[in-house]
């Protein structure tokens, strides 16, 4: 059915935690539609169930599965159109689905309306426990228009994923639903998820044990900010299961679905994103082969607007209490990150002919005074300044290696409108090969709000990546899950992005930002790693309002870890990320 939004008015959502029985498709199905009537009767509008709900999620062959799938549009579909005919509600069901041309079997969730069946999702991004017996997923993310808004569903693992969500986005969904049944790592990215999309998620997790495997709970409800607007309780372990169903409900507001990170899906740079297409497995002889143990630093400090000499002082006076903090552990340090216009601070206040005259070539003061800093510490320095070619000007990080050499320089390539009154944009993004820290892919600031950015640094297969910012609100967020989630807990003023542009790249993520009182820049600096959720790694981030040194040693790559990025490389799934590297008329 072609139906745009009617509603105008806030309506509930219901995540529903439902806990099938393993192999029992009847009995989960009746109780099931009672959970959903359940929820019906209490006002909820739209009523999202986890993955698998119709069977349990354990299965080790196709034989197995073979008696408990289902057609889509079938029998499933037709006790739940029931339900909500009478309701007159929305309702997605994770359930096994087998195609009857192909006989081939999916991971797949319907979503089912007041007139019956509307349409299905395949999982695209699947995890080793069904790669056993599901086929990928094969009809992309579609997005169904309904009286609520428009629609559309991403299962579990696709939101480690960022290409899942965002073709969602890209073909104006409001509100993604998402049935899982995780044990953290997708639950935690949905805040990233719904805030660089501009998307409300409603999320349904299990609460019990299953063969041994233990899911969280945790459903939540977020909003296209990032804020969150509902969830339930986190269950550590199995001591805590509960396998009685339970509901959480939240109020969606349709007045939001037009909001800022729609708006900028405007601002996406589909031309440089090419190498999204790229299917970089499972060979790829650029990618570092060894890991690399190094110590790591970034700083975090309030600038003088506008006062080089000052601030370049300031650097030199902590770059030296960084390196003796890092002796003082017997260690030597590798890397040194430093905000976005590390020399002058924000450009907010100026004129352009004022940042034209802080502006640089590539003999100017700032990077002449950092070539040195690096020779005389023998660290690797990344830090952004105000270039100047011809009569163009850019917001410019460089890579400094430690003999003082430059060995990447990297243009933002997504401006801040703040920023486009002065600056060029750039016209790439890629990874340098550095010969003391393995492979380092650089994005400024702003840059971060655009996930393919960081796509492409993956792809590129960077071992780190540094982000010299100056952030301030609206643009991010700080962490806002339950924290006791991660195994090693974030610290507080932890920027959700950042974590999730570690987690979602595989790449130790280094960021660099000011704080203070000036254009009221919030700090969170810090050492975002590969996966502290199941307890790999600590992050290591700075207060939000004070100068800080965050230092940490860190090892590059982890081949034997339960997920890594060769695993990311290797389950990406290009096919269906056409969308995403073309302009819509390309698309037509």
């Amino acid at each position: 059915m072609n139906m745009q939004a009617t509603v105008s008015q806030p309506f509930t959502v219901a995540c529903v935690q439902f806990n099938p029985i393993l192999k029992e498709r009847e009995q989960n199905l009746q109780a099931l539609l009672q959970a959903v009537q359940e929820a019906a009767e209490n006002g909820a509008r739209l009523i999202v169930t986890p993955e698998m709900a119709t069977t349990g999620y354990h299965f080790a062959s196709r034989e197995a599965i073979a008696p408990y799938v289902d057609t889509i549009p079938g029998l499933t579909t037709q006790y739940f159109a029931e339900v909500c005919s009478r309701y007159h509600v929305y309702v997605v069901v994770g359930m096994p689905e087998v195609d009857s041309k192909t006989g081939l079997y999916y991971n797949a969730a319907a979503l089912i309306g007041p007139h019956g069946y509307i349409g299905k999702y395949r999982k695209l991004h699947l995890w080793e426990t069904e790669v056993h017996w599901s086929a990928w997923g094969d009809v992309g993310v579609p997005v169904f228009a309904t009286e609520l808004g428009k629609i559309a569903v991403n299962i579990c693992m696709d939101a480690v994923f960022f290409e899942s969500a965002r073709l969602a986005a890209l073909q104006g969904a409001d509100i993604l639903a998402f049935p899982t049944n995780s044990t953290a790592q997708t639950v935690f990215m949905l805040q990233t998820r719904a805030e660089t999309n501009g998307l409300y998620i409603v999320s349904a997790n299990r609460t019990n044990t299953e063969l041994g495997y233990h899911m969280i709970g945790a459903s939540a409800v977020w909003s296209p900010r990032g804020e969150k607007l509902a969830e339930s309780a986190f269950l550590p372990t199995a001591k805590e299961d509960v396998n009685e169903t339970t509901i959480l409900y939240a109020t969606i507001d349709p007045a939001l679905y037009q909001n800022e990170a729609k708006a900028r899906l405007g601002e996406r740079r589909p031309e440089l994103y090419k190498e999204l297409m790229l299917y970089k497995a499972p060979w790829d002889f650029s990618k570092s082969s060894e890991p690399k143990k190094l110590t790591i630093a970034a700083l975090q400090y309030e600038p003088a607007i506008g006062d080089k000499q000052a601030n370049l002082g300031k650097i030199k006076q902590m770059v030296e209490q960084a390196a003796e903090r890092a002796l003082s552990q017997s260690l030597q340090l590798d890397l040194l990150v430093l905000p976005e216009l590390s020399a002058t601070g924000p450009l907010d206040g100026l004129s352009v002919e004022q940042c034209f005259e802080l502006a640089e070539g590539s003999s100017g003061t700032s990077l002449s005074f950092m070539r040195q800093l690096a020779r005389q510490h023998q660290v690797a320095i990344v830090f952004g300044f105000i270039e100047r070619e011809d009569d163009r000007l850019y917001n410019t990080a460089v890579l400094i290696d430690p003999a003082g050499e430059i060995e990447g320089k990297y243009r933002q390539t997504h401006l801040r409108p703040e920023d486009r009154r002065w600056a060029t944009a750039g016209e790439t993004i890629r990874v340098f090969a550095a010969k003391s820290l393995g492979r380092v892919g650089l994005l400024i600031g702003y840059d971060a709000l655009f996930p393919e950015a960081a796509g492409l640094l993956a792809v590129g297969r960077a071992d780190l990546i540094a982000i010299p910012s100056c952030w301030s609100n609206p643009y991010f967020s700080e962490i806002a899950i339950n924290p006791q989630i991660p195994a090693h807990a974030y610290p507080p003023a932890s920027i959700a992005n950042w974590a999730a542009t570690a987690i979602g790249s595989q790449a130790y993520t280094v960021a660099a930002t000011f704080t203070g009182t000036c254009r009221r820049i919030r700090g969170g600096s810090g050492i975002y790693p590969l996966d502290p959720l199941y307890g790999l790694d600590h992050p290591i981030v700075a207060a939000s309002e004070q100068e800080a040194i965050v230092l940490a040693r860190i090892t590059t790559l982890h081949p034997e870890w339960w997920f890594n990025q060769e695993k990311l490389i290797a389950t990406r799934r290009t096919e269906h990320y056409k969308q995403l590297v073309c302009h819509p008329f390309e698309n037509t």
